[in-house]
Formats: C-alpha cells, sequence, structure tokens
C-alpha cells in the first residue's frame, strides 16, 4: 500500500499540473473508483478551480474554491498519472480528470479497487476547516499541527504492541508496514514490546526515526517494490534499494550482521533483527544479589 512518502510524492508531482486550473469534467469509467459515501455527485465541481493539493497521511485534498473538497486514497493499488488524452484507456482505468489541458488530463488506475476519489464536505477542526475524511485520521509526523508531546503520552497509555500502535492512524497517520519497520529496526524496539512499556526517550526516538527514514524515502521517490506503485510520471520510486527491515528476511542485519527475522503480524509480516531489536531488553540493576543476601543476614 503507498504509504506517507509515495503519497506525498504523487501530491508534488500533481499539484505544479492541476493548480489553479478548473475542472471541466470527472468521468468515472468504472464505479470501483468513486466512494458510495460521496457528498456530492461529481457535476457539482465542474468549473470549480483548484487553490492547492494538501495531504494528511495517506489522503488527498485538492482545495477547491468550493464549500466541499475533492479527495483521493490510493488504497492498496491505486496511481493518479499524468497521461495523454489520446492515450487508450488502461486497463483499471477508473477516473479521468478533465482540467481544461487540450493535451494532458489527471487518470486513476487501481487495479485492486481499494482506492477512491470523491466529493467531501468540509468540517471544522478548531478555526480551519478541513474535508470530513480527515476527521478519522491523526495529523502524521509533517504536519504542522502534529503535537509530539501529546503523541508520546497517548503511545505511553497503549496497552498494545508498539507496531500495531504505530499503524493506527488515529493516532499517528501515514505509517505503514514498510516504513514501520524501518523505524523500528532504526530506533531497535522490537514490533512487539508493548507500547505502554516503553520509556518516553523510546518513543521519542521512534518518532525521529520514523520521520527520519520517511524523508530518506521522499528523496527517493517513495518505495516499489512492483508495478502498482509508480509516480504521476509512470516512474519507480527507489528506496527500496536503501531498506535495512522490510522483505529482507533471512539477509543480515547492517549493524550487527544477525539474520532479520520474519513474523506474523495481523495478517501482515514484520521484520526486524532479533539482536538488535530485544524483544525484552536489559533492565537496568540495582544492587548484587550477593549485597542483598549479605543485609538480609545481618537483620537475622
Amino acid at each position: 500500500m503507498p504509504e506517507l512518502p509515495e503519497v506525498e510524492t504523487v501530491r508534488r508531482g500533481i499539484e505544479p499540473f492541476i493548480l489553479g486550473r478548473k475542472i471541466r469534467e470527472i468521468d468515472v469509467v468504472h464505479k470501483g473508483g468513486n466512494r458510495s459515501s460521496t457528498y456530492a455527485p461529481y457535476s457539482a465541481i465542474e468549473g470549480a478551480k483548484v487553490l492547492s493539493v494538501k495531504r494528511r497521511g495517506k489522503f488527498l485534498w485538492f482545495e477547491l474554491n468550493r464549500d466541499f473538497a475533492l479527495m483521493a486514497h490510493l488504497g492498496m493499488s491505486g496511481q493518479l498519472i499524468i497521461q495523454d488524452k489520446n492515450r487508450e484507456y488502461e486497463k483499471h482505468l477508473r477516473v479521468r480528470i478533465d482540467c481544461g489541458d487540450r493535451k494532458k488530463e489527471i487518470r486513476f488506475i487501481d487495479q485492486r479497487t481499494f482506492g477512491w476519489i470523491s466529493i467531501d464536505k468540509l468540517v471544522l477542526e478548531g478555526e480551519d476547516l478541513i474535508p470530513h475524511s480527515f476527521t478519522r485520521i491523526a495529523p502524521d509526523l509533517f504536519d504542522e499541527k502534529f503535537d509530539r508531546r501529546a503523541v508520546i503520552r497517548r503511545i505511553s497509555k497503549k496497552n498494545s504492541a508498539i507496531k500495531r500502535v504505530l499503524l493506527d492512524q488515529s493516532v499517528v497517520s501515514g505509517v505503514g508496514n514498510i516504513y514501520a519497520d524501518e523505524a523500528l529496526w532504526r530506533a531497535k524496539i522490537h514490533p512487539e514490546r508493548l507500547a505502554k512499556k516503553l520509556s518516553e526517550q523510546e518513543i521519542s526516538k521512534l518518532l525521529a526515526s520514523t520521520k527520519s527514514v520517511m524523508e530518506r524515502a521522499l528523496k527517493a521517490g517513495g518505495t516499489s517494490f512492483d508495478e502498482l506503485y509508480i509516480n504521476v510520471n509512470g516512474e519507480s520510486g527507489y528506496f527500496d534499494i536503501q531498506l535495512e527491515a522490510y522483505g529482507q528476511e533471512n539477509e543480515p542485519c547492517s549493524r550487527c550482521g544477525s539474520e532479520i527475522a520474519r513474523i506474523s503480524f495481523a495478517n501482515r509480516s514484520s521484520h526486524f533483527c532479533p539482536q538488535c531489536q530485544s524483544k525484552s531488553p536489559l533492565r537496568k540493576v540495582g544492587k548484587k544479589k550477593g549485597e542483598r543476601k549479605k543485609v538480609s543476614s545481618k537483620r537475622g
């Protein structure tokens, strides 16, 4: 599934093309590209001007000069590409967006049909108007609304495996299986450790590692393991060659040389180094056992 770096790469590619243009038409080629809960019919968007293209986590928001928003979610395999209008339709084409350009249009292609493009109502979040879809997810690590201290406190109260918490889009959005594994490896934290057992310092380090690995992925254009993720120009990302944990089962850890292990996790997999990411980190040792015995014998 495209995660924050892949979605942000798409956002950066789409915005220069569509910014300031008026949407002439949205053509639903296949009903799989539309969400059933859309706020208004696509015809309501005709003539709307695109003011900006924003993102929260894995969601894209086309801000319009209207009292509603155009939303996009890539799902498992969605692609937003800028394509020649006269080019034949792709096999899994779902939606076409005509922005008035004579030669180009935006096409939404989705093989597995979990993604969608939809019109969403705007609601208040504090003093800002945001799409209703955004209210279900937390600000991501790159969002100016991200409250680091509040997130650390929230994570520290979770009685759940830290990887499960990291993937919870209501805690911090944009993180999926790939970057969770990479961030946990960098922070030297086992994916199955309970969040509430982590120290504030460990959680802070994990958040920093998550942001760092996603920044590096952005520079590489995201991660592509197959043809399901491409940018708006149809190009693959190259961060997969930098991965340290995800998909590296039985490969040597670049830190200690131990083999990267894989375990089942919520119908997917977790990859980690058993040596660097111990499930039971050493506890701080107090007095020696002999000293404690000596004290107790004196009391006798």
